[in-house]
């Protein structure tokens, strides 16, 4: 049972996750500005965690306490995974170029309304009132976000496409995450993901005609090593302690710190604009994650 410690801790570990993830902005346009290209941020991102993922996956083996051996339906599911990331992280990362990244964050947390669509669609997960209302609500708020503050101005459709595009395939990853049958530990699936992400980089870098390039700076390292730690393996490693401590729905609910994170860096550090018409967005797309996570809490209850 849990003691209100590993409730405090949880809820620590909740929020500095959420906090984490919601750097990827500052650290991919802080790589963009030094002269990198998406595929070069992704590659060097995706290739610093998983060498340090290796690293603990290495020591695992040494003790004997998981190996790296898959059998032919585990290498399928994590193919798929694989692809499937490497789609959300290029798209997300394309979309920063053509619209403000704390909008673009906030737009891409939709994917857990879009989780639910697929299950109550392919899975028959029952479909509730409330579902329909988050979905409601999360048209409304990327539609408000989209129009901006009601000058006439739009958001770059193609950055919005590109956003949905990685919400989407975010959404797919945790339900062929959700429905495999896979037995092993979250480093382990990382430990995959990542190479398959690192090697789709390279090759869409090599198909794009935009060549890998080398941070050019000492600055950009850092901002390599931020990207690579702090929204990749920080995060992923509180995230395990705030489901274990605090349980899933809370932490999904203090999720909604990543797209404000975002959208806070974006406006303090890179001067992007924020109207009353964007917060209005961001509070609609809020409010229906928040209502199909409760949701979701009541029933597993």
């Amino acid at each position: 049972m849990a003691t209100s410690r590993t409730k405090f801790i949880g809820t620590v570990c909740a929020i500095g996750a959420a906090v984490c993830y919601g750097t990827n902005p500052l650290g991919a346009l802080n790589l963009y500005a030094e002269g990198m290209n998406t595929p070069s941020v992704l590659f060097y991102r995706f290739g610093l965690a998983w060498v340090i993922v290796a690293a603990v996956m290495g020591v695992k083996a040494l003790r004997g306490s998981e190996g790296l051996r898959l059998d032919r339906r585990e290498f399928r599911t994590l193919s798929a995974l694989g692809v499937l990331f490497i789609l959300s992280s290029l798209t997300l990362y394309l979309s920063f170029h053509l619209m403000p990244a704390g909008v673009a964050s906030t737009i891409l947390f939709t994917y857990p309304v879009m989780t639910a669509a697929i299950m109550a669609t392919f899975f028959r997960e029952r479909v509730t009132l409330g579902t329909v209302g988050a979905i409601v609500l999360s048209l409304l708020g990327v539609l408000l976000l989209y129009w901006g503050d009601g000058d006439g101005s739009t958001l770059h459709l193609g950055g919005v496409v590109l956003v949905l595009v990685s919400a989407l395939t975010y959404a797919l990853y945790i339900v062929v995450v959700d429905k495999s049958p896979l037995h092993m530990s979250s480093f382990k699936i990382n430990f995959y993901v990542l190479f398959y992400c690192a090697a789709g980089m390279a090759l869409f870098a090599l198909l794009s005609g935009q060549p890998l390039q080398l941070p050019p700076t000492p600055r950009a390292w850092l901002w390599v090593g931020w990207l690579a730690v702090v929204p990749a393996i920080m995060a992923l490693v509180m995230m395990v302690y705030a489901a274990k401590y605090l349980g899933s729905t809370p932490t999904a609910i203090l999720g909604a710190l990543e797209p404000t994170t975002a959208v806070v860096i974006g406006v303090l550090v890179f001067g992007e604009p924020f109207t009353g018409r964007l917060l209005l967005g961001i509070v609609l797309i809020l409010a229906a994650v928040t209502i199909v996570v409760l949701g979701k809490g009541r029933r597993a209850a």
